[in-house]
């Protein structure tokens, strides 16, 4: 593991995963302030990659840089022979974007609006969300739907959104028996986190709606249709505009 510091202040730790990549991890927390940190050194790296970059991948608290260590290795090993894995090349050059990530701007958030039906059939635990809590199932509704969320991830599934930023008020417990199948497009709640099913899978989260909005798009590229740094705004239909909506895909 290697620390990066500033003034003393670890920034970031780096960690080898494999002999292709590198995590960077700016803490143990989800917060919007970290988030921040992973866009701007995610924006770098995409503005301006070192050679033998291939991708960056964003989680809650940390960065993951896949590489391809021949590159690398070929490439800076003989400008510095104290650097004498592709492991401590990458995080040298890393530790370098580190130190000026505070002077990086990141991009504008792009938002996305995603139709919800919301109860009924297409969100079998809406009333049980509102019993938890103490709420009708209006009000569950009206307080998801009026939030603004934040994609910190993608991951679990092919484009399902794990996003931030959701009301203490309609927070609810995974359920005790997870669905063996749950269709795509379900919304659903876990805890304090909300997030969409984007294709059917097994799943335990509480299911209050379901979007006839695709956000897997694998003929597309890339295939998700949201990506981390989003904003989710979800936007409330009835059973015909969702049915509408279906027949003109």
């Amino acid at each position: 593991m290697i620390k990066a510091v500033d003034n003393k202040k670890t920034i970031a730790e780096l960690t080898p995963l494999g002999d292709s990549a590198v995590v960077v991890t700016f803490g143990s927390e989800m917060s919007i302030s970290t988030h921040k940190q992973i866009m701007a050194l995610m924006n770098m790296l995409e503005d301006t990659p070192f050679e033998g970059f291939v991708e960056s991948v964003p989680a809650f608290t940390n960065l993951t840089i896949f590489y391809d260590p021949l590159i690398v290795y070929q490439t800076y090993q003989g400008k510095d022979s104290s650097l004498i894995s592709p492991f401590k090349i990458v995080s040298a050059l890393v530790e370098k974007k580190l130190a000026s990530l505070t002077h990086h701007k990141n991009q504008p958030s792009h938002t996305v609006e995603i139709p919800v039906c919301y109860g009924g059939e297409y969100g079998p635990d809406l009333q049980d969300v509102a019993k938890i809590n103490g709420l009708t199932s209006d009000e569950v509704i009206s307080i998801h739907s009026s939030g603004e969320y934040l994609v910190y991830m993608v991951g679990f599934a092919p484009g399902f959104p794990f996003l931030g930023g959701m009301s203490e008020k309609i927070k609810a417990p995974r359920r005790s028996s997870p669905r063996a199948s749950i269709p795509k497009g379900s919304v659903g709640i876990a805890g304090m986190q909300t997030g969409v099913y984007p294709i059917s899978t097994p799943g335990g989260w509480q299911l209050i709606g379901q979007t006839p909005k695709p956000l897997f798009l694998p003929e597309q590229n890339p295939p998700s249709l949201l990506e981390a740094g989003n904003i989710v705004k979800f936007i409330p239909i009835t059973q015909h505009e969702f049915l509408k909506f279906t027949k003109e895909r």
